[in-house]
């Protein structure tokens, strides 16, 4: 058990380390102008925070404007934008209503691609209905971005009030800035968080837009990918972006938890080998090892109070990371456990289960590609 202990924190020291470097070496630069942004947003009902979470986003970047992407079908969509035009008329607010993507088409990126030329400003911002971007972390992202470069923000999540809320809030609060932070030492992201991007529009322009990658499902992957391919340097910034979404039940826990997983899947399909070892390592053999060292721990005081000991590490190192992303991160000590416990099975269920629910809608997945609509 000792030697598992060992291995256990050895990783967490790995991560915790370079995580750190990367959030305290990091430049909080706060140029750039706010006049200068589009901010873009592809809008779905169902989640009941929509409304809050959209006026607070229009709240904070006084300045920039915002193309709001509804679907024709989505009744209260509509409803919520035109309640959003009617308290705010001084702000540069359009929006625009779309017939459902084709089949096999991102319905993301296909209502991005329609108004894409319609960007009047130099900076697009992609960003999602559930996210709230400060103006100082979006002229800290703006502060990181050339010709050259996307830049993508470090995501945090607040959750509701209730307990499914709170565990998938967890999850993302414990794993955000250990899984993207560490390897920048060595190596540029693996892909970008399609939550919140930065670009030039002559820069995506160069790459052909959002249109050569309409058919992949996980759009992050799929832009990191094709940017790359046109020389465009993915940063990752630790500028904070809020994420706010409502889960009611646990039922819409683990579909959620599913399909964050089944993505995960599909981005190590498409890279080395020596790559997915490396995310095995730093990220999937962890929870096996907790729970090694939980099994062990029965039956044993001296196993036990050595578990103990590697919980209470765990919990300072993480509050560390946290306090470092967004102080307003709370501490749950038992979720953050019963979080990381429960990757395994969510890691199962996408390999067995490839039907995903998006919201309101279902897709089943053959291929990030692949994909039809349910």
């Amino acid at each position: 058990m000792l030697l598992i202990a060992l291995l256990w924190l050895l990783i967490l020291l790995f991560k915790l380390f370079f995580a750190l470097r990367v959030l305290r070496t990091a430049d909080p630069g706060c140029h750039g102008e706010l006049a200068a942004v589009t901010v873009m947003q592809p809008i779905l009902s169902g989640d009941p925070a929509l409304e809050s979470v959209l006026a607070s986003t229009v709240e904070q970047l006084r300045g920039a404007a915002f193309f709001w992407l509804i679907d024709d079908d989505d009744a209260e969509a509509a409803r919520v934008v035109q309640r959003l035009q009617q308290r705010y008329p001084q702000r540069h607010i359009a929006v625009f209503s779309f017939p459902q993507a084709p089949e096999g088409v991102n319905p993301k990126l296909f209502k991005l691609e329609q108004v894409r030329a319609q960007v009047a400003r130099d900076v697009i911002l992609v960003l999602d209905d559930d996210a709230v971007l400060s103006a100082a972390s979006l002229r800290h992202m703006l502060s990181e971005l050339t010709d050259n470069t996307l830049v993508t923000a470090l995501p945090w999540y607040r959750a509701a009030d209730n307990l499914p809320s709170r565990l998938l809030a967890q999850f993302v609060n414990d794993n955000s800035a250990l899984t993207y932070l560490p390897l920048l030492t060595f190596a540029p992201p693996l892909t970008l968080n399609g939550m919140c991007y930065a670009i030039y529009g002559k820069t995506l322009e160069r790459a052909g837009g959002f249109a050569p990658v309409l058919h992949h499902l996980t759009d992050d992957l799929a832009m990191a990918t094709l940017l790359t391919r046109h020389g465009v340097r993915i940063v990752q910034s630790t500028a904070a972006v809020r994420v706010q979404t409502s889960v009611a039940d646990g039922t819409r826990y683990f579909r959620q938890m599913h399909r964050w997983f089944l993505f995960a899947t599909l981005l190590m399909r498409e890279k080395s080998a020596a790559v997915n070892l490396s995310i095995f390592l730093l990220q999937g053999l962890h929870p096996l090892l907790l729970w090694t060292l939980l099994v062990m721990a029965f039956g044993s005081a001296t196993h036990g109070a050595l578990l103990v000991g590697i919980v209470v590490i765990r919990h300072l190192a993480l509050r560390g990371v946290q306090r470092a992303v967004a102080p307003e991160i709370p501490a749950h000590p038992l979720l953050s456990l019963l979080s990381e416990l429960l990757q395994p099975f969510h890691l199962l269920h996408a390999l067995v289960n490839r039907t995903i629910y998006w919201r309101s809608r279902r897709y089943r997945i053959f291929s990030n590609d692949c994909f039809t609509s349910l």
